[in-house]
């Protein structure tokens, strides 16, 4: 199998690059079979995005501060591992905003589409389902929009639901929200288009983040899931996203 390696710029992710080049060889990700990638959860993302079009499978191992998406590092028996790894396809969000002089801006999220006050004031938005308003005023400090790979992330630090990765759904959780009081988000059908306006961004300005890539002064925001641009990552089976998942829900800590 032709391995392309890539790691983070931290010394230990790079020194271990280098060992699994000598071990394995390197050839670069346009002519892989599968892509290894070295860091941690940040990275990986990072990595998805960047080697998305190429559609090669991802393996990672851990060699940063957080590893939800990533397996154990070891140096031995790379190949004998990739034959027993599970396989688990993510879907990303596609974010399209319109900013406040009118520009368009896409950008994809395998994680979460955020969005968030950007001033003192809290933000106000109008929240609407496929075309339909949901919620005419939602005072909040932000609202997001969580794919079931990221609802362990940011949206559960929001107090979001954890998804199963196969649920074929999508969470909506608000970020301290003001009004409506008991409003604390939804679980949608995948294939929902979320649209969020922004009620008054002169005076309360808002901006939204897809993963790592932000726009400020947004004044719509509309968000799907890109079910043609998928990406398939490779786990341990001790190590199955799908149970990490399910165990998430019952951690004490």
């Amino acid at each position: 199998m032709r391995f392309a390696f890539v790691a983070s710029d931290t010394s230990v992710a790079q020194q271990a690059r280098r060992k699994l080049v000598d071990r394995y060889d390197d050839v670069p990700p346009e002519q892989a079979e599968l892509i290894v990638a070295l860091g941690g959860d940040g990275f990986m993302l990072r990595t998805l995005h960047a080697h998305r079009a190429l559609e090669v499978p991802v393996y990672g191992m851990k060699l940063g501060r957080v590893g939800f998406l990533m397996n154990k590092y070891r140096l031995d028996e790379l190949p004998e591992r990739i034959e027993r790894a599970h396989l688990a396809s993510m879907f990303p969000l596609q974010m399209e905003v319109t900013d406040a002089a009118g520009e368009e801006h896409t950008a994809l999220a395998f994680n979460e589409v955020s969005l968030l006050r950007q001033s003192n004031q809290a933000a106000h938005l109008e929240v609407q389902l496929n075309g339909e308003v949901k919620l005419t005023a939602l005072v909040c400090d932000g609202i997001m929009v969580s794919t079931p790979a990221g609802s362990t992330a940011y949206n559960l630090s929001a107090h979001g639901p954890i998804l199963p990765l196969d649920a074929n759904v999508l969470a909506l959780t608000p970020i301290s929200p003001f009004r409506p009081r008991r409003w604390r988000g939804a679980i949608l059908p995948h294939r929902t288009e979320v649209i969020l306006r922004v009620l008054d961004p002169g005076k309360r300005p808002v901006s939204a983040t897809a993963d790592f890539h932000e726009v400020r002064d947004v004044r719509t925001v509309s968000i799907r899931q890109s079910g043609g641009q998928g990406v398939r990552l490779l786990f341990d089976p001790e190590h199955n996203l799908e149970q990490r998942i399910l165990d998430e829900q019952f951690a004490a800590e």
